[in-house]
């Protein structure tokens, strides 16, 4: 187990994390601190944990609306699974019309070259 030492919103933490994914807790300890840094500029005369808390929230949003378009794009992956999985229905179906007809078309050109093999029959020959 890892641990990195933060500082957040003027307070240096020590936390703990899986072996290699340092970098990436301090990147969102970054990100955190960035938040509560552009809060205290858009709101000066505001105490220092309710701008923690608006941070918090902001990044909460943030998540919220993030959440959502994951969802939205799952549920439209699927449906185009879906789509694809007709596709590939109605292409087998038309495959095999298509096998069929090509099939009926070979057994008519048979019949007609057996057909047109046979000697003609001729009028002036009566049997």
């Amino acid at each position: 187990m890892a641990a990195v030492i933060v500082s957040i919103a003027g307070r240096t933490y020590r936390l703990s994390c899986d072996d290699g994914e340092e970098p990436r807790l301090e990147e969102l300890a970054r990100y955190v601190e960035g938040k509560i840094l552009s809060m205290k500029d858009n709101f000066r005369e505001i105490g220092e944990q309710r701008v923690v808390v608006m941070a918090a929230l902001s990044i909460a949003d943030e998540a919220a609306d993030a959440r959502n378009k994951a969802q939205a794009l799952e549920a439209e992956l699927a449906a185009l699974r879906a789509e694809l999985d007709a596709v590939k229905t109605a292409s087998v179906a038309l495959e095999e019309r298509a096998v069929a007809a090509v099939d009926d078309a070979a057994k008519r050109l048979e019949r007609l070259e057996a057909d047109l093999r046979k000697p003609a029959v001729s009028d002036d020959f009566p049997f």
